[in-house]
């Protein structure tokens, strides 16, 4: 270690030259006849720990250089004097100007005791002023609320983030208890404090305050801090705000088990467009059996109309597990809320009602029409929760026009969608949050946390704008506000058309691991006037091609051993000529060629003959 510095003052060089010889094997010494040149020095070097002084100096005495030295330097002083002197040494000492003197001629034990003393004083004063500057600036910095308390639970220290979360001032808490400061709100922190006290050992807890759904989280740790005696003296609290980690170790949680649910729900899709296809296209294959039979016909149209709402929620289902971006087109609003109605009755209980008042003549939006219904939907299960006496939902549309002086939006028409509840309201410190990801005051398990998240994105991407009113005990009201289409609103589909004869004949081959969907396929083909193949997985159609050659092959995607978009692929190097139509109940399931043409299932049999006839008419073509 490099040694400590000690300056030597005293008008006679002899003296000097012996205080050095005295001290050079323990200390750096430093060394001067002249008080005005000992001040420059001590200036100049901070590290002077012990000063010793001679007091008779011509210009200048050892007190008086040493009290001057004192007020701008922390040495240690030693006056070195006669007892002729010891007048104004006392008066030195009183004075705080010196912290010790040795009389001449001094005692050499005598004299190393007391600058080894005075030495070890002033590295003392040193680590403390250290430990006092590393703790003020970790009280000042820190982000944590951190507290020093006595025995009995009184501030003694702390900084202003935890002055702030008492709501005063850093002095106003010194002297006095949380339970001085915050009455009833601190009993489970003060009661905190003493079992730490009593067990003399660190702990930690997490804590929550403030409304319910609005919490603030924080991690506290107590570390009881003992006297020399033993005894527990005092306590630090360092409390730190995890609000935000628990958001994100709860969107973490929830991103999972969306994750999970996703994959659970295009699974079921699934499997029951495969149960749909078969029920719907066995429905269809048998009616004209019995046109004859207008009893029968009549069971045979409510099956199907059962069988398609079935299909309805299929898309909704699989329209909820995916991710993809959103497929905005021009949607009529009106007639996409009429089409709810069945859905409102399943989804929301019979403790609500839906009622609508939907402007008439209203123009077409651009968004997506699935996610637009979704987030109808979830807006309708937020008010049905916010009623738990029961009540009605009213859903309002308008037509709105945006000025050009607002910021948010471009200037132009847009469609207002309102939902609006008389429930029980929702608090302000909570109606900021809501659209935050994952973010729910719903019990565990009966919240998401995506609903308004969810709207707030489709009306961001759709450059549209979310807007919420709530009162507390009056209920809430939802605005959302989306764009006119300057297209038409898109038609909806056709589920059955006319088959069509073939217009040619053609051999098909169709590929299915499931028996019942393959032979309504199959069937469908044979009816159009198609000869048509079956075989049971990729492997067996590879086998008969091989032995034969067919028109086009019509397979399932997901089939065990090999899947659709692998006997497409194995058939464009071996055969590329022949053509091949996927049929699919979840498309998402694995990634699709863009070249490869998709018919998703459930489908109806004028849907398969227009795209058999298409693709046939293709590959005709030079």
């Amino acid at each position: 270690m490099t040694k400590g510095t000690i300056l030597a003052v005293d008008d006679e060089p002899d003296i000097l030259i012996a205080l050095e010889d005295l001290f050079e094997d323990e200390y750096q010494v430093v060394t001067t006849t002249k008080p005005s040149e000992a001040l420059a020095i001590l200036a100049a070097d901070p590290d002077v720990a012990v000063v010793i002084s001679d007091q008779r100096m011509p210009g200048m005495t050892g007190d008086v250089l040493l009290a001057e030295a004192r007020a701008f330097h922390e040495a240690q002083a030693i006056l070195l004097t006669g007892y002729a002197d010891i007048t104004a040494v006392i008066a030195a000492l009183n004075r705080g100007g010196i912290t010790g003197y040795v009389t001449k001629p001094w005692d050499a034990v005598l004299l190393r005791s007391t600058v080894r003393n005075a030495f070890e004083r002033h590295r003392l004063g040193r680590d403390l002023a250290t430990e006092r500057a590393l703790l003020l600036g970790l009280l000042d910095h820190s982000a944590d609320a951190i507290s020093f308390k006595d025995a009995q639970g009184c501030f003694i220290r702390l900084n202003a983030r935890k002055a702030l979360l008492l709501g005063q001032d850093i002095e106003a808490c010194l002297g006095r208890s949380e339970a001085d400061l915050l009455g009833a709100r601190a009993g489970a922190a003060a009661e905190a404090d003493a079992a730490a006290i009593r067990s003399g050992a660190a702990s930690d807890a997490l804590v929550s305050d403030g409304p319910f759904g609005a919490e603030r989280w924080s991690h506290v740790v107590r570390v009881p801090i003992r006297a020399p005696s033993g005894e527990i003296a005092h306590l630090a609290t360092i409390e730190r705000d995890v609000t935000e980690q628990r958001s994100l170790e709860a969107r973490l949680r929830q991103s999972d088990k969306m994750q999970a649910l996703g994959t659970l729900a295009g699974g079921i899709a699934h499997d029951f467009n495969n149960l749909l296809t078969a029920i719907l296209g066995s429905l269809e294959l048998v009616g004209p059996k019995v046109e004859d039979q207008p009893r029968v016909q009549r069971l045979i149209e409510n099956a199907t109309g059962a069988a398609q709402r079935g299909a309805s929620l299929t898309k909704r289902l699989l329209s909820f597990s995916r991710s993809h971006d959103l497929q905005a087109r021009s949607t009529d609003v009106n007639a996409l809320i009429e089409g709810m109605g069945d859905l409102f009755g399943r989804s929301l209980g019979g403790l609500v009602s839906v009622t609508t008042d939907l402007a008439p003549d209203l123009p077409p939006v651009h968004v997506d029409p699935d996610q637009l219904e979704l987030a109808i939907l979830n807006l309708c299960i937020n008010a049905r929760d916010a009623s738990p006496e029961g009540g009605v939902i009213t859903i309002t549309t308008a037509l709105d026009r945006v000025a050009a002086e607002d910021a948010e939006l471009s200037p132009g028409e847009y469609v207002r969608v309102a939902i609006a509840d008389a429930g029980t309201g929702i608090p302000p410190e909570i109606l900021q949050r809501v659209c935050e990801p994952f973010f729910t005051t719903k019990a565990v398990g009966q919240g998401t946390g995506l609903g308004l998240a969810m709207v707030f994105g489709l009306a961001q991407q759709s450059k549209g704008r979310l807007r919420l009113e709530s009162t507390v005990g009056e209920g809430t009201r939802v605005e959302l506000l989306l764009p006119r289409s300057e297209g038409a609103a898109d038609a909806a589909a056709e589920t059955t058309r006319a088959a069509p004869v073939a217009a040619r004949p053609a051999s098909i081959l169709v590929v299915d691991d499931d028996a019942e969907v393959r032979h309504v396929t199959a069937s469908f083909l044979s009816g159009f006037g198609y000869s048509e193949t079956e075989a049971g997985d990729g492997a067996a159609a590879l086998a008969l091609l091989e032995r034969r050659s067919f028109d086009l092959v019509v397979a399932d995607l997901a089939m065990p051993g090999m899947s659709g978009v692998e006997l497409a692929a194995t058939l464009r190097r071996r055969w590329p000529n022949l053509p091949v139509l996927i049929l699919t109940g979840h498309a998402d399931a694995m990634q699709i060629p863009d070249d490869v043409p998709v018919l998703t299932k459930p489908f109806g049999s004028g849907e398969l003959a227009a795209r058999v006839s298409a693709l046939l008419d293709t590959a005709r073509t030079p």
